[in-house]
């Protein structure tokens, strides 16, 4: 699979880092799968077969913030060059206090973490750089799961069922609905020696093939988990948890609003940069 790499600057303002984050939200919403921030805006990439111009431009056309003018290029990245440009540009290893490091396997190991996790990336969300899947990995980090029953939804480079196997996690299921994200899934279960994570290609309508679960881990963005909060607590075992990030502070009412009408409690939320994770439970 080919990727649309475009690169977004903008005239506003507003910090630029914030006017990013936003945008990579709405680009999300139509297809848009790894975003990297540098010194100018925002680099952006979208498979050749969702890329949609006319979705991006209405995107554009009706930005939610004020007195900001986003201009952009574009360039087909061919996808055997993918692995290259993460080495030479983008992917650094990631410190999650003294827990947990998330590093490449062309980078050094570095000793003393408990947790030392391979991560290959390609084209799919979730190294670690993006502040949800930063608060994510923060919130498993703190659980005990000897034993547990976990699903990853929306499980990108299966990073967090990676972490759930070495935590000793029982039964542990990667769903995404994106066909290069399930192969690098694949991957790097292989590189962490964490084969018996079940990885499945698909949407939340896979999930009841692989039965209840103690623990749900979704990292996706507002839409999608405002759909599937039914399908997530529909799976969920009595007294289990449900982890949700992928949206803003302004959205939680929304995302609680929906767990409460599918008989979740909302537990507690942290926050990064505005990105929040939320933690809910199942009486």
């Amino acid at each position: 699979m080919n990727y649309y790499e475009l690169k977004f600057t903008y005239e506003s303002p507003i910090e630029a880092t914030i006017i990013s984050d936003v945008l990579a939200s709405e680009l999300g919403e139509i297809g848009f799968e790894s975003f990297t921030e540098d010194e100018d805006g925002l680099l952006a990439y979208v498979s050749d077969q969702l890329y949609n111009v006319k979705a991006l431009q209405d995107k554009l056309n009706e930005f939610p913030l004020e007195n900001v003018t986003i201009r952009y290029t574009e360039q087909l990245v061919v996808s055997k060059d993918w692995n290259e440009e993460w080495e030479k540009n983008y992917f650094k290893p990631i410190r999650i206090g003294n827990d947990c490091i998330i590093r490449a396997s062309f980078h050094e190991p570095e000793p003393g973490y408990t947790y030392n996790i391979i991560i290959d990336p390609k084209m799919a969300f979730g190294t670690g750089n993006h502040e949800t899947t930063y608060l994510m990995i923060s919130e498993m980090l703190k659980l005990d799961l000897e034993g547990k029953d976990l699903l990853d939804m929306g499980c990108g480079t299966a990073v967090l069922a990676i972490l759930a196997k070495m935590k000793h996690a029982n039964k542990v299921v990667g769903i995404d609905i994106d066909e290069w994200a399930y192969n690098n899934a694949l991957e790097n279960t292989r590189l962490n020696h964490t084969e018996d994570i079940q990885i499945a290609l698909g949407g939340a309508e896979q999930i009841p093939a692989f039965g209840t679960f103690d623990i749900v881990f979704a990292n996706i963005n507002r839409n999608i988990l405002l759909n599937d909060i039914n399908r997530y607590a529909a799976c969920m075992k009595p007294g289990a948890t449900l982890f949700m990030s992928g949206f803003y502070t302004e959205d939680i009412p929304a995302i609680q609003a929906e767990c409460e009408r599918n008989g979740l409690k909302f537990i507690s939320h942290a926050e990064k940069n505005n990105w929040v994770a939320v933690k809910t439970q199942k009486p």
